[in-house]
């Protein structure tokens, strides 16, 4: 029995999301939208398997497919990214540095990341996560007047803290990551290298931002964002850290993986080894580089004055139609109501929280799947910087809103 005879309710809401993905534009930098053989291969029989363990070492029996799709996901991962060794079974980017935590460090040990305030993520020392109630994480963060990384500041920090570990790679920092420069750095201080690139591995898999392999220690990263794979995640590595690793992962964190979401992952890498995908990830960049542009021209004021990769970084309190404090919330609203998907975010050295932001986040991954390019983004550009000057006008933001669904209709998906 199909899904829509079954449960016609879970069908009706699902029916009402894609109807939502299809008419909106969606501009959270996190968010992509998967091929069809992706959704197919997450979507398989797969799912029925348990498979703790890992290929010929699992504690079920009736794996023998399991195994090779397995390796199948391991031996692409590690030859999109030129990666010694991967680990594809990660539920999520938060267990992915989990595991790298648990196979690197002990409690109480010193990692040096950037400030959740500047660009880090939740998993890079928030005292409300595990990371930073199990480890001891101390910050760096962006120089006031570039907002961009000062590398000898950090250096410096380093060298003074001597941490166990220095993480690079971020969740809302707009700008070129130097990980060589961070390898060294912890190189000089006897720490571990480490990279996040949630963000950005679709970019670093497409040439179109450098890649932190073969030299960093140990690479995360989410296998959704610009990599355009199923919601899930992949850890790779030097060899000589394999075994710790695969010992973090399992039995360190996670139980049985789910084999069909890794199916989906070894379908999304072969896609990512396609001569396309580095057109597609290049013209991300481009996209991003123009909404940069169009914004600042109509008055919209970007962390660090642009972008070099998928996302740019709206700083509301310094936009002269906004000009105050805690308005992302705000905002982030008017734009859905005008079709447009965004977040509200913290910026560095704002005064809003978490909650009350003084930031909104947006992004060029999914708009460029659906085949957008630069002149497109002239134009949303432009409504966005429209809808934040007049967000209490409901007429713009009603007519908004047509414009977003006549240029939706005209790039569809599935």
């Amino acid at each position: 029995m199909n899904l829509k005879k079954s449960d016609p309710k879970v069908s009706s809401i699902i029916q009402n999301e894609l109807i939502r993905q299809k008419d909106e534009l969606n501009m959270i930098p996190s968010e992509n939208y998967c091929s069809r053989a992706v959704l197919e291969a997450s979507g398989s029989i797969f799912t029925n398997k348990y498979a703790e363990g890992y290929p010929n070492e699992r504690y079920y029996q009736g794996n023998r497919h399991v195994d090779e799709i397995e390796n199948l996901a391991i031996e692409r991962a590690k030859e999109l990214f030129r990666a010694e060794h991967a680990n594809v079974q990660p539920h999520s980017g938060s267990q992915a540095n989990m595991a790298a935590y648990f196979a690197f460090l002990k409690p109480g040990d010193k990692v040096l990341a950037m400030g959740l305030n500047h660009g880090g993520h939740l998993t890079h020392g928030s005292p409300w996560n595990f990371s930073g109630r199990i480890y001891n994480f101390f910050e760096y963060g962006l120089d006031r007047e570039t907002e961009m990384l000062d590398m000898d500041k950090i250096r410096k920090l380093a060298e003074k803290e001597k941490p166990k570990l220095i993480l690079s790679g971020y969740t809302a920092y707009p700008r070129t990551v130097p990980f060589g420069e961070f390898h060294e750095i912890a190189k000089d201080v006897g720490a571990y290298s480490m990279a996040d690139v949630a963000h950005i591995a679709g970019l670093i898999a497409g040439g179109a931002h450098p890649s932190p392999l073969p030299f960093t220690d140990v690479v995360t990263t989410t296998t959704h964002k610009t990599l355009r794979g199923p919601r899930s995640a992949l850890i790779l590595c030097k060899k000589k850290f394999a075994r710790k690793i695969d010992l973090g992962v399992f039995p360190g964190i996670q139980g049985g993986p789910h084999e069909h979401t890794i199916a989906a992952k070894a379908v999304s890498f072969k896609e990512a080894m396609k001569p396309e995908f580095k057109d597609y990830s290049k013209q991300i960049v481009n996209n991003a580089k123009v909404l940069a542009e169009t914004l600042m021209e109509n008055g919209i004021k970007l962390v660090s004055n642009g972008t070099d990769n998928h996302l740019i970084l709206i700083d509301l309190k310094r936009t002269e139609s906004v000009g105050k404090d805690g308005m992302g919330i705000r905002v982030a609203v008017a734009l859905e109501e005008a079709g447009i998907v965004t977040n509200a975010n913290t910026i560095p050295f704002g005064t809003g929280d978490p909650l009350n932001p003084c930031g909104v986040r947006i992004g060029t991954p999914v708009l460029t799947t659906r085949g957008m390019k630069e002149s497109e983004m002239k134009s949303i550009g432009l409504w966005i910087a429209r809808v934040i000057e007049k967000m209490e006008n409901k007429e713009i933001v009603r007519k908004t809103k047509e414009n977003v669904k006549e240029l939706c209709d005209n790039f569809p998906f599935y």
